[in-house]
């Protein structure tokens, strides 16, 4: 038996998954989302830490030291269990794609989770770095707050286009993860691909609900800032999500079937309308179909 899916067997995989997702119970929505939000802020914590103290002179290598690292919070998301709002981006608008679900329930699943992320995030970022002072001094404070300012430079289209490329590799990266059947394959799919998006340095709407908020607590930048980055990431990478990953994989496995199979229904519709007529026309009086009609 194989140990993975093929891309066809991965998109239904995932359209089941999205479907599970968009109907949960709101607190299952609330408390996975939490823990989700959370998970990728201890990954982004643990790449500051490492990070933060290693020698200049380590350059770009340094950067990969600290993106190989952070794939830990996507494997929690997806192991232990949590509700991720760039997973979601791309599971649950396939589900919707696929006719399985309602515009609204994708509505109220990115909604949810988008609120219990940032709770998420906020808590690790607030008792975590700001309260046992793990990003609020020495070298760590300088991290933290270097990187929350090289996020809220980009531009408007920068952060938007940024948000893109960031959910294009992560969504990615929870599709691999659908397509294995084993603990370590999950692992490598979703180790990759996310260390490829920290190292390129795109955007995460849900690490940034974690980096800005941690620079925000040491008392540099603002609320008002924070918001004009959230928006143009969050958009990007919902359109990351659904238009780069569950877009294009429904074109090619999912919509071609669902035309296939309307085309036999409608085959078998009319075959069954002329048996009938047919059957009708047989049963009628030998001389009643020529008679004419006064």
């Amino acid at each position: 038996m194989s140990g993975y899916l093929k891309p066809q067997q991965i998109a239904e995989a995932t359209v089941d998954t999205g479907t599970i997702k968009a109907r949960n119970p709101l607190s299952a929505m609330l408390i996975l989302g939490f823990l989700a939000g959370a998970f990728i802020a201890l990954g982004y914590l643990l790449y500051i830490r490492v990070t933060a103290a290693a020698p200049a002179e380590w350059g770009s290598i340094n950067s990969l030291i600290g993106a190989a690292l952070f794939p830990v919070g996507l494997i929690l998301v997806l192991l232990a269990g949590g509700e991720l709002l760039t997973g979601n981006m791309m599971a649950v608008p396939l589900a919707r794609m696929k006719g399985r679900i309602t515009t609204g329930e994708v509505i109220r699943n990115i909604v949810v989770i988008t609120f219990a992320n940032f709770l998420g995030a906020l808590f690790v970022a607030y008792f975590f770095g700001h309260v046992v002072g793990l990003t609020g001094s020495g070298p760590y404070l300088q991290k933290t707050v270097d990187v929350a300012a090289h996020k809220l430079d980009d531009s408007f289209i920068q952060a938007f286009v940024s948000g893109i490329g960031c959910n294009w590799l992560v969504a990615l990266a929870v599709w691999l993860a659908y397509g294995s059947k084993s603990f370590s394959g999950k692992i490598m799919g979703i180790w990759f691909p996310t260390m490829a998006f920290v190292a390129i340095g795109f955007q995460h709407v849900v690490a940034n609900m974690f980096v800005i908020p941690a620079a925000i607590f040491e008392g540099h930048f603002s609320w008002g800032q924070y918001m004009s980055n959230f928006i143009p990431v969050w958009l990007g990478n919902l359109v990351g999500g659904v238009v780069f990953v569950a877009g294009a994989y429904y074109m090619v496995y999912l919509r071609s079937q669902q035309v296939n199979n309307q085309k036999v229904t409608n085959g078998a519709s009319e075959h069954l309308h002329a048996k009938d007529a047919g059957a009708e026309s047989n049963s009628m009086p030998s001389g009643a179909a020529s008679s004419p009609v006064h």
